[in-house]
């Protein structure tokens, strides 16, 4: 098994990062700035591990496959992205369907993106606090954030949880 010393020791061999990463992708973090900085070997560890992303350089970080490659296998990793990615809906979106944690992170803008939302509240109905106030008024909007999770509706405006169909809603087990 390869250790974290003997990829210290290793860092700017490719090869030897390469096979480590296969073992372990997390050991990309001890890897040489340059390797770091290379799209092949990041995308490697990334394929293997989304969470690696936190390790990639700014440029990479800054690259939109790099990106979606990691947050389409671990949506929260949208964090690591370059501010200019946070603001790329297809990086948002998909990152949202697999956690609608995602929303945090997202855009001004992209909170008041109805299918950005709309992703977002499916996977975590209580993520509806990030949405636009336009967005918190929209009927589709807080039916699946309240089906998703009744606790959603603590984030809905008082008016909107008086409409009949959103009541009906609070009111099914």
């Amino acid at each position: 098994m390869i250790s974290k010393e003997d990829v210290i020791a290793n860092a700017n061999d490719k090869e030897f990062v390469l096979k480590a990463i296969e073992e372990t992708p997390t050991l990309i973090e001890f890897a040489s700035d340059e390797l770091r900085n290379n799209k092949e070997v990041m995308l490697e560890a990334i394929k293997r591990n989304g969470e690696v992303l936190e390790f990639a350089s700014d440029r990479l970080k800054g690259d939109k496959e790099v990106v979606l490659t990691a947050v389409k296998e671990v949506g929260w990793v949208v964090c690591y992205a370059s501010e200019k990615l946070k603001v790329d809906k297809e990086i948002i979106l998909e990152g949202c369907k697999i956690d609608g944690q995602v929303l945090y992170f997202a855009s001004k803008e992209l909170r008041d993106d109805k299918e950005v939302v709309l992703a977002a509240v499916n996977n975590k109905g209580i993520i509806v606090k990030y949405a636009s106030e336009r967005l918190l008024r929209d009927n589709d909007i807080i039916k699946a954030a309240i089906t998703q999770n009744k606790k959603a509706a603590m984030f809905i405006p008082l008016e909107c949880r008086e409409r009949e169909e959103i009541k009906a809603l609070l009111e099914t087990e």
